[in-house]
């Protein structure tokens, strides 16, 4: 019996933001002064075409990345590629509470990605990587919490439900 999901950042907007703060740059490149020529352009090794386009190659880069969630009846286990290269494993013995919550991405976590809680609460950890607002949300012995943002939360509810009653994990609420 096995929980696995597979997501990654799609925040399609985030595109939308990015060239409504890059075309006013872009403005200036091509129309201040009659703009630059293609030899100006080769001169500088077409530099300021690269710095516009590069906000996008990043985020494009980023969205490519995908968090794995695994729940077993041992342990939840992640990997997310670009911050762990290797997967981080929690036994449910280390977990005081598993449970699905809501939560507000911006005023909680200032945004979505991996993001530490705002209002010096560095022991709250997030992975955000879907505009949804709800996650599974789980709290351990020793005071620090992480949360998950899931495309599936009926199917993890209903898998967390099943967990509690067949292994009685205590953890899960």
């Amino acid at each position: 019996m096995e929980f696995e999901e597979k997501h990654g950042l799609k925040i399609w907007w985030l595109y939308l933001v990015t060239a409504a703060t890059i075309f006013p740059t872009a403005a200036l490149l091509i129309f201040q002064n009659n703009g630059l020529s293609i030899a100006e352009l080769k001169e500088m090794y077409f530099a300021p075409v690269l710095a516009l386009l590069s906000p996008f190659l990043i985020i494009f880069l980023v969205q490519q990345h995908k968090l794995t969630l695994k729940i077993t009846p041992e342990e939840v286990s992640f990997r997310y590629p670009p911050f762990h290269f290797t997967s981080s494993h929690f036994r449910w013995e280390r977990i005081e509470k598993a449970y699905i919550r809501k939560y507000d991405a911006f005023s909680e976590y200032g945004g979505y990605g991996v993001k530490n809680r705002l209002w010096f609460k560095i022991k709250d950890k997030a992975y955000l990587l879907n505009d949804k607002n709800r996650g599974l949300q789980l709290e351990f012995k020793n005071g620090k919490k992480l949360l998950f943002s899931s495309n599936k939360i009926e199917d993890l509810e209903m898998f967390l439900i099943n967990l509690k009653t067949r292994y009685n994990i205590q953890a899960i609420q």
